[in-house]
């Protein structure tokens, strides 16, 4: 059993880090909202720090799993920063999704102080992190990798190395791209279903069993029908991610202008008020629309 700091307890952090505690293993986590950090001991014991650095201090694994660049800089560098606390040969594993350019920066920020970094960024949604079915898509040195994957497995069902540092994050935008076409494409296919006064269920009932199936699809399309978004990833995290994705196709010269669209349509979302609803909610705007 390891000693493990777990820095950022939202929707997902929060059941990865029980999960951790669960399979024995002595976790500190640390939360920005200091209640929730109390919470989460009185559910699974362990303890929680004031600051990253305490948190990290001892650690043989910091994981994390933030909100975006600038909450992953915070928790990682700066007087209280977890790279501060952390030991030569501990390991950092980022589970949140965010740019390239900062993941090498912090790569290269551990790498000096004889730290590992792994940028490890994660699908499967709220679900996914509570259930332990993750999927892990990874980046970094390989040696720090294999050590960190056996903490990983704990709470996924597949965790994968890609390549270099960068190469998990990038494989991540690859992820939203398609979710972000898939959903689209979803939301259309039951606009049309209505507009030709079709029963929707029925009409997935059909196509799902066919190509047209996706996990989209089969997890989605009842909520979708009923107007129900208060669930999975929200629409601003969403953006976020697509901005990521759309300013990496330009430094590589990849043409993605289905992903633009698709995000256009997202922040039409925002400005109907959806901005915390699920990303499946490009359906309420179609329905808006008439």
């Amino acid at each position: 059993m390891a000693k493990v700091a777990f820095l950022g307890l939202g929707v997902m952090g929060y059941p990865m880090a029980g999960h951790l505690a669960k399979a024995g293993h002595e976790v500190t986590v640390y939360n920005r909202t200091e209640a929730k950090a109390k919470d989460w001991v009185a559910q699974n014991a362990g303890a929680h720090a004031a600051t990253p650095r305490e948190a990290a201090s001892g650690s043989a694994f910091v994981m994390a799993c933030v909100g975006n660049d600038d909450d992953l800089r915070a928790v990682c560098l700066g007087e209280d920063g977890a790279l501060a606390g952390m030991e030569d040969g501990a390991i950092f594993v980022d589970h949140t999704t965010v740019s390239a350019e900062v993941t090498h920066e912090l790569h290269a920020a551990f790498a000096e102080k004889g730290a590992g970094f792994v940028d490890a960024p994660i699908s499967g949604g709220q679900a996914g992190a509570e259930n332990g079915q993750l999927s892990i898509m990874c980046g970094g040195d390989a040696a720090h990798y294999d050590a960190a994957e056996p903490i990983m497995s704990i709470y996924a069902k597949l965790c994968r190395r890609i390549g270099e540092s960068g190469a998990g994050q990038t494989t991540k935008m690859c992820n939203q791209i398609a979710i972000a076409g898939l959903v689209q494409g979803l939301s259309e296919a039951l606009h049309m279903a209505e507009k030709a006064g079709l029963d929707g269920r029925a009409v997935v009932e059909v196509i799902s069993q066919g190509a047209a199936g996706s996990w989209q699809m089969q997890n989605r399309y009842e909520t979708m029908l009923d107007d129900k978004w208060e669930h999975g990833f929200a629409v601003d995290w969403m953006r976020k991610d697509l901005g990521i994705c759309l300013s990496a196709a330009d430094r590589v010269g990849a043409s993605l202008p289905v992903t633009a669209l698709v995000d256009q349509f997202y922040k039409d979302v925002q400005k109907m008020g959806g901005g915390r609803w699920d990303t499946s909610s490009l359906f309420a705007r179609l329905r808006k629309l008439g």
